[in-house]
């Protein structure tokens, strides 16, 4: 596996840690649907749902991560939450949820914005 991938599993691995200490239930990692994928599908108390996007760099010097977060990825993770909750058939309050780690495995700096975005509403006339 290339040092990247390496890099990405140990932060995704870190950020799951994470979220069971702050009391999270982690219900998915890496769903996938045809080309739909979700890093983290957590649940805290109550049935709010946290469709979280996990994104691991060495190092933010030349380039800020939550740029990935880009409006294309915020569409795909909303399409991904729409296709998960059809596919199990709940109804539950979604929240889009980021968690950055910059560094090395076993000393990441771990930054984790809930609630990051609201999707748009579709309004029919």
């Amino acid at each position: 596996m290339a040092d990247h991938n390496l890099l990405g599993k140990a932060g995704e691995h870190e950020a799951v840690e994470f979220l069971v200490r702050q009391g999270f239930t982690v219900r998915e990692t890496n769903w996938r649907m045809g080309k739909l994928e979700i890093d983290i599908i957590a649940q805290e108390p109550g049935m709010v749902l946290h469709i979280v996007e996990v994104k691991t760099r060495s190092s933010d010097v030349h380039f800020d991560p939550m740029r990935a977060v880009t409006a294309a990825k915020k569409r795909h993770m909303i399409a991904s939450a729409s296709a998960y909750l059809n596919y199990y058939k709940l109804q539950c309050e979604v929240q889009y949820d980021v968690i950055i780690l910059v560094g090395e495995p076993g000393a990441f700096r771990l930054e984790y914005y809930p609630d990051m975005f609201l999707p748009k509403l579709k309004t029919y006339r």
